[in-house]
C-alpha cells in the first residue's frame, strides 16, 4: 500500500499529516482501539514512536519503535513516567521477549547542538525507524508534534503514552535503554546512573565546580547561569518550528 498519511477518523489522508485527537485514556490503561481502527483502514503493520530525554541537560534524544500484534500486553504497562525503575525495567523486559519487533534510534548531544531539537527527534526516529524489519504502514506518535514530516504516514496522539500499547511499550523501552545508557557514563560526580542527564541538585553542583562533560549539550540555557563556563556555549540553531524541550 502507499505510505500516505492517515487522518483522524482512520482514513488515508494525500499530504502526510494528521491533526492530534483529544481523546479520553482508557480507565484500565492503553488499549489497542487506536491501532484497531489504523488496521481496519487498511494499515497491515503499526508502529507506536516515543522518545525521552528531549528535555535533559546531557546525553542523547532517544526515539523507541514498537511493532506490536494485539496480544495481551504485560501487566501494569503504561507511560514509563508512571512506573517505578524496577517495574519498567520489568515490563521492558517483557516487551523484548513478546514484541515482534523494536528498534531504537538515538541522537547525539552534539546532533541537538548542531541542528535543534526538532531536526534532532526527527533523526532519532527515522533512525528506529528504518532499523525495523519492516516499513510501518501507518505511525502512532506520542504528541501533538509530527516531527517525523510528510514522508511517513503519522497519526500524532496526545497521551498516546496512556492510550496506546504500541506507544506505552515504545515508552518503556526507550526509557530503559536511554537510563542504562547514562547510568554507563562515568562522571559519578554527575550522578547520571539517577538522575539520567536531568537537572537534579547533585548534577547542577558537578556542573558548577566541574564544567560540562562531553556528553553536555553545550546550547542549553544553564550555561548562562555558570559564569567560569560560559565561554563554552553554543548557539542553538534559530529554526523555525523548533519544539518545546519538554
Amino acid at each position: 500500500m502507499d505510505h500516505e498519511g492517515i487522518i483522524d477518523d482512520g482514513s488515508f489522508a494525500g499530504d502526510g499529516r494528521a491533526e492530534p485527537v483529544e481523546t479520553r485514556p482508557g480507565e484500565t490503561g492503553p488499549d489497542y482501539s487506536l491501532e484497531r481502527r489504523l488496521i481496519d483502514a487498511g494499515a497491515a503493520r503499526v508502529a507506536g514512536i516515543d522518545e525521552v530525554g528531549r528535555g535533559a541537560w546531557a546525553g542523547p534524544v532517544v526515539v523507541c519503535a514498537a511493532v506490536t500484534d494485539l496480544t495481551e500486553p504485560p501487566a501494569g504497562l503504561t507511560d514509563s513516567k508512571m512506573l517505578t525503575a524496577r517495574r519498567r525495567e520489568r515490563i521492558a523486559e517483557e516487551l523484548r521477549g513478546r514484541l515482534p519487533a523494536y528498534a531504537i534510534g538515538m541522537a547525539s548531544a552534539e546532533e541537538i547542538d548542531e541542528a535543534g531539537m526538532t531536526e534532532a527527534l526527527r533523526r532519532a526516529a527515522v533512525r528506529a525507524l528504518e532499523a525495523l524489519p519492516d516499513r510501518p504502514d501507518a505511525i502512532i506518535l506520542d504528541g501533538k508534534h509530527d516531527y517525523l514530516g510528510g514522508a511517513w504516514p503519522v497519526r500524532t496522539e496526545i497521551k498516546g503514552d496512556l492510550r496506546s500499547v504500541t506507544v506505552a511499550a515504545a515508552s518503556v523501552l526507550a526509557k530503559v535503554h536511554r537510563d542504562t545508557l547514562m547510568a554507563g557514563l562515568g562522571h559519578e560526580e554527575f550522578d547520571f546512573a539517577r538522575n539520567a542527564g536531568y537537572p537534579s541538585p547533585t548534577h547542577q553542583e558537578a556542573l558548577r565546580r566541574l564544567g560540562p562533560t562531553p556528553h553536555h549539550r553545550l546550547s542549553w540555557s544553564y550555561l548562562d547561569d555558570l559564569p567560569e563556563w560560559r565561554h563554552l556555549k553554543r548557539h542553538r540553531p534559530d529554526i523555525e518550528g523548533q519544539l518545546s524541550l519538554i
